[in-house]
Protein backbone atom coordinates (compact mmCIF):
# COMPACT_ATOMS: atom_id res chain seq x y z
CA UNK A 1 0.00 0.00 0.00
CA UNK A 2 1.37 3.22 -1.47
CA UNK A 3 1.68 5.81 1.64
CA UNK A 4 0.87 9.85 0.95
CA UNK A 5 2.22 12.59 3.50
CA UNK A 6 -0.44 15.23 3.56
CA UNK A 7 2.09 17.97 2.36
CA UNK A 8 2.41 16.23 -0.98
CA UNK A 9 -1.26 16.05 -1.80
CA UNK A 10 -2.53 18.61 -4.34
CA UNK A 11 -6.55 18.69 -4.91
CA UNK A 12 -5.88 16.88 -8.27
CA UNK A 13 -4.84 13.93 -6.36
CA UNK A 14 -7.61 13.67 -3.94
CA UNK A 15 -9.87 14.15 -6.99
CA UNK A 16 -8.04 10.57 -8.81
CA UNK A 17 -7.19 8.74 -5.52
CA UNK A 18 -10.72 9.49 -3.46
CA UNK A 19 -12.78 11.46 -5.95
CA UNK A 20 -13.37 14.62 -3.79
CA UNK A 21 -14.95 16.92 -5.84
CA UNK A 22 -15.41 20.81 -4.91
CA UNK A 23 -18.72 21.98 -4.26
CA UNK A 24 -20.18 25.95 -4.63
CA UNK A 25 -21.92 25.78 -1.58
CA UNK A 26 -22.68 23.75 1.32
CA UNK A 27 -25.29 24.18 3.90
CA UNK A 28 -23.33 23.31 6.87
CA UNK A 29 -20.42 25.87 5.71
CA UNK A 30 -22.27 28.20 5.21
CA UNK A 31 -24.62 27.68 8.81
CA UNK A 32 -21.22 27.93 10.47
CA UNK A 33 -19.59 31.18 8.89
CA UNK A 34 -22.45 33.31 8.77
CA UNK A 35 -22.40 33.70 12.50
CA UNK A 36 -23.20 35.75 14.90
CA UNK A 37 -21.40 34.65 17.99
CA UNK A 38 -20.78 37.87 20.49
CA UNK A 39 -17.64 39.46 20.62
CA UNK A 40 -16.63 40.94 23.99
CA UNK A 41 -15.63 44.43 24.81
CA UNK A 42 -12.08 42.94 26.09
CA UNK A 43 -11.77 40.84 23.22
CA UNK A 44 -12.22 43.39 20.23
CA UNK A 45 -9.45 45.58 22.53
CA UNK A 46 -7.23 42.30 21.67
CA UNK A 47 -8.30 41.87 18.49
CA UNK A 48 -7.27 45.31 17.21
CA UNK A 49 -3.39 44.25 19.15
CA UNK A 50 -3.01 41.10 17.24
CA UNK A 51 -4.65 43.04 13.72
CA UNK A 52 -1.89 46.00 13.97
CA UNK A 53 0.91 43.48 14.73
CA UNK A 54 -0.30 41.35 11.54
CA UNK A 55 -0.22 44.25 9.41
CA UNK A 56 3.37 45.12 10.65
CA UNK A 57 4.40 41.76 9.84
CA UNK A 58 2.84 39.88 7.91
CA UNK A 59 5.61 40.28 4.89
CA UNK A 60 8.04 38.91 7.02
CA UNK A 61 6.97 36.71 9.41
CA UNK A 62 7.91 33.16 8.30
CA UNK A 63 5.05 29.75 9.06
CA UNK A 64 6.42 29.70 12.85
CA UNK A 65 6.44 33.11 13.73
CA UNK A 66 2.75 33.59 11.97
CA UNK A 67 1.69 30.71 14.25
CA UNK A 68 3.33 31.67 16.98
CA UNK A 69 2.53 35.55 17.10
CA UNK A 70 -0.72 35.74 15.53
CA UNK A 71 -2.57 32.02 14.49
CA UNK A 72 -1.79 30.81 18.21
CA UNK A 73 -2.97 33.23 20.44
CA UNK A 74 -6.02 33.67 18.31
CA UNK A 75 -7.14 30.28 19.12
CA UNK A 76 -6.31 30.38 22.39
CA UNK A 77 -8.21 33.66 22.97
CA UNK A 78 -11.36 31.19 22.39
CA UNK A 79 -9.85 28.20 24.27
CA UNK A 80 -10.32 24.87 22.28
CA UNK A 81 -9.66 22.92 25.33
CA UNK A 82 -11.78 21.14 28.19
CA UNK A 83 -10.18 18.72 30.16
CA UNK A 84 -10.52 15.31 29.62
CA UNK A 85 -12.73 15.97 26.56
CA UNK A 86 -10.98 17.65 23.72
CA UNK A 87 -8.10 20.51 23.07
CA UNK A 88 -6.28 21.84 20.38
CA UNK A 89 -3.15 19.97 19.56
CA UNK A 90 -0.54 20.90 17.37
CA UNK A 91 2.09 18.92 15.21
CA UNK A 92 0.46 15.70 16.23
CA UNK A 93 0.53 12.36 13.77
CA UNK A 94 -2.93 11.39 12.41
CA UNK A 95 -2.86 8.83 9.80
CA UNK A 96 -5.68 6.32 8.22
CA UNK A 97 -6.17 4.17 5.58
CA UNK A 98 -8.13 5.62 2.72
CA UNK A 99 -8.57 3.09 -0.47
CA UNK A 100 -5.43 2.22 -1.55
CA UNK A 101 -3.36 4.67 0.38
CA UNK A 102 -2.00 4.99 4.12
CA UNK A 103 -2.39 8.56 4.58
CA UNK A 104 -0.89 10.59 7.06
CA UNK A 105 0.79 13.93 8.85
CA UNK A 106 1.57 16.45 11.14
CA UNK A 107 -1.64 18.86 11.08
CA UNK A 108 -0.41 22.48 11.86
CA UNK A 109 -3.54 22.03 14.50
CA UNK A 110 -6.26 20.08 15.01
CA UNK A 111 -9.11 19.98 18.05
CA UNK A 112 -9.44 15.77 18.42
CA UNK A 113 -10.87 14.33 21.71
CA UNK A 114 -8.44 13.32 24.31
CA UNK A 115 -6.28 15.19 26.90
CA UNK A 116 -2.87 14.87 26.75
CA UNK A 117 -2.91 12.75 23.74
CA UNK A 118 -5.18 13.50 20.10
CA UNK A 119 -7.97 10.77 20.08
CA UNK A 120 -10.72 11.09 17.90
CA UNK A 121 -10.39 13.91 15.27
CA UNK A 122 -13.04 16.15 15.77
CA UNK A 123 -13.33 18.72 12.66
CA UNK A 124 -11.20 21.35 12.39
CA UNK A 125 -7.72 21.51 11.23
CA UNK A 126 -5.86 24.22 9.81
CA UNK A 127 -3.00 24.61 7.83
CA UNK A 128 -0.78 27.76 7.73
CA UNK A 129 1.41 29.63 5.20
CA UNK A 130 3.38 32.86 5.05
CA UNK A 131 2.56 35.64 3.28
CA UNK A 132 5.39 35.44 0.20
CA UNK A 133 5.75 31.88 -1.44
CA UNK A 134 3.81 29.39 -0.04
CA UNK A 135 5.03 26.09 -1.00
CA UNK A 136 2.81 23.20 -1.73
CA UNK A 137 -1.31 23.17 -1.65
CA UNK A 138 -2.27 24.35 1.70
CA UNK A 139 -6.07 23.56 0.57
CA UNK A 140 -5.41 19.95 -0.60
CA UNK A 141 -3.20 19.57 2.82
CA UNK A 142 -5.85 20.73 4.92
CA UNK A 143 -8.45 18.46 2.91
CA UNK A 144 -6.25 15.94 2.99
CA UNK A 145 -5.97 15.77 7.17
CA UNK A 146 -9.83 16.64 7.06
CA UNK A 147 -9.84 12.83 5.13
CA UNK A 148 -8.21 11.55 7.69
CA UNK A 149 -10.26 12.89 10.23
CA UNK A 150 -13.77 11.74 8.22
CA UNK A 151 -12.14 8.40 8.23
CA UNK A 152 -11.12 7.80 11.84
CA UNK A 153 -14.38 9.00 13.08
CA UNK A 154 -16.05 6.59 10.90
CA UNK A 155 -18.96 8.45 9.28
CA UNK A 156 -18.73 9.90 5.91
CA UNK A 157 -21.88 11.91 6.62
CA UNK A 158 -20.80 13.70 9.49
CA UNK A 159 -19.67 16.89 8.56
CA UNK A 160 -15.73 18.18 8.87
CA UNK A 161 -14.85 21.20 9.36
CA UNK A 162 -11.59 23.11 8.86
CA UNK A 163 -9.51 25.88 7.77
CA UNK A 164 -5.87 27.19 6.19
CA UNK A 165 -4.09 30.50 6.05
CA UNK A 166 -2.05 31.55 3.92
CA UNK A 167 -0.67 34.60 5.81
CA UNK A 168 -3.46 37.08 6.66
CA UNK A 169 -6.53 35.64 4.60
CA UNK A 170 -7.82 32.72 6.03
CA UNK A 171 -10.39 30.30 4.08
CA UNK A 172 -12.68 28.10 5.63
CA UNK A 173 -13.64 24.43 4.41
CA UNK A 174 -16.27 21.77 5.14
CA UNK A 175 -16.34 17.94 3.93
CA UNK A 176 -19.54 15.93 4.14
CA UNK A 177 -18.87 12.36 2.38
CA UNK A 178 -16.76 12.93 -1.16
CA UNK A 179 -17.68 16.34 -1.45
CA UNK A 180 -16.26 19.78 -0.26
CA UNK A 181 -16.58 23.59 -0.26
CA UNK A 182 -14.50 26.68 0.55
CA UNK A 183 -15.46 30.10 1.64
CA UNK A 184 -14.51 33.37 0.23
CA UNK A 185 -11.35 34.53 1.98
CA UNK A 186 -11.25 36.60 4.66
CA UNK A 187 -8.52 38.84 5.73
CA UNK A 188 -7.03 39.25 9.15
CA UNK A 189 -5.63 42.80 8.83
CA UNK A 190 -9.14 44.22 7.93
CA UNK A 191 -12.27 44.33 9.71
CA UNK A 192 -12.57 40.60 9.04
CA UNK A 193 -11.06 39.71 11.92
CA UNK A 194 -14.27 40.00 14.16
CA UNK A 195 -15.77 37.48 12.02
CA UNK A 196 -12.76 34.94 12.01
CA UNK A 197 -12.95 34.95 15.77
CA UNK A 198 -16.76 34.69 15.66
CA UNK A 199 -16.35 31.55 13.24
CA UNK A 200 -13.79 29.76 15.23
CA UNK A 201 -16.44 30.55 18.24
CA UNK A 202 -18.98 29.19 16.31
CA UNK A 203 -16.78 26.39 16.01
CA UNK A 204 -15.93 25.57 19.48
CA UNK A 205 -19.75 25.59 19.98
CA UNK A 206 -20.13 22.62 17.35
CA UNK A 207 -17.42 21.06 19.15
CA UNK A 208 -19.01 21.31 22.25
CA UNK A 209 -22.02 19.62 20.77
CA UNK A 210 -20.31 16.84 19.48
CA UNK A 211 -18.37 15.91 22.44
CA UNK A 212 -21.47 16.28 24.24
CA UNK A 213 -22.99 13.92 21.94
CA UNK A 214 -20.09 11.52 22.55
CA UNK A 215 -20.09 11.32 26.26
CA UNK A 216 -23.50 10.40 25.64
CA UNK A 217 -23.01 7.42 23.48
CA UNK A 218 -19.97 6.29 25.48
CA UNK A 219 -22.27 6.06 28.47
CA UNK A 220 -24.58 3.47 27.32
Amino acid sequence: MEQKIFRDCTRTFLYKAFGLKLVRTQTVLTNWINTTAEILPHEQTILQLYRQSLTDSVFYWNEQELFGNFIGPLFSLVNFTEPYQYGFFAQRTIAATVGNYELWGKPDGMIASGYEEPETPFFAFQEYKKETDPTGDPAAQCLAAMLVGQTLNGDINSPVYGCYVIGREWYFMTLIAKEYAISNSYSATTDDISTILQILKSLKQIVIDISSKLLAANQI
